[in-house]
């Protein structure tokens, strides 16, 4: 049985900021909570955007995220609501596209009560399903994409500026 090596995804709206610390401190215990007594599932770090921008480039956890899912020490992105991972469509196929092209798998889980993502379980081929919408969305205004995915490049290569 192969361990799931989570990153738990959190982007909170820019009125956090004054309650930084405590927001902060709030969402890894939950996340610590929440794995500690999961054999199937390790929790690797918890990534905390607190920003008014809606842009996943822009969003410094987010791409902190992304790189740790290139490098393979995340293999499963876990988050209460797909709303905390892309602020619209376009962004979560987007995201949805590049994760899957990444050499590892990357899992997304959420816990959205209604419409929740899970490709671990993938029932009724879930995975399959929003990467054939995603590529579908993509293929409409192709450069919209390479844009995208540019803007995330650039800001990879810039965290280690």
């Amino acid at each position: 049985m192969s361990v799931y090596k989570v990153g738990a995804y959190v982007k909170l709206a820019k009125l956090w900021e004054r309650r930084r610390t405590a927001a902060i401190a709030y969402h890894n215990n939950y996340y610590k909570e929440k794995y500690k007594d999961n054999s199937e599932m390790e929790l690797v770090d918890v990534y905390v955007d607190i920003t008014g921008n809606k842009n996943i480039c822009k969003r410094p956890q987010m791409i902190r995220l992304l790189s740790d899912c290139r490098c393979g020490r995340v293999n499963c992105i876990a988050t209460q609501t797909k709303a905390y991972l892309a602020a619209n469509t376009e962004d979560l196929f987007f995201l949805l596209h590049y994760i899957s092209r990444l050499k590892n798998r990357i899992d997304i889980v959420t816990e959205d009560l209604q419409y929740n993502i899970n490709t671990i379980v993938d029932a009724e081929q879930q995975r399959e399903s929003l990467l054939k919408a995603a590529e579908k969305y993509i293929a409409v205004e192709s450069y919209r994409y390479s844009e995208w995915e540019r803007s995330i490049i650039d800001a990879l290569g810039n965290m280690n500026d």
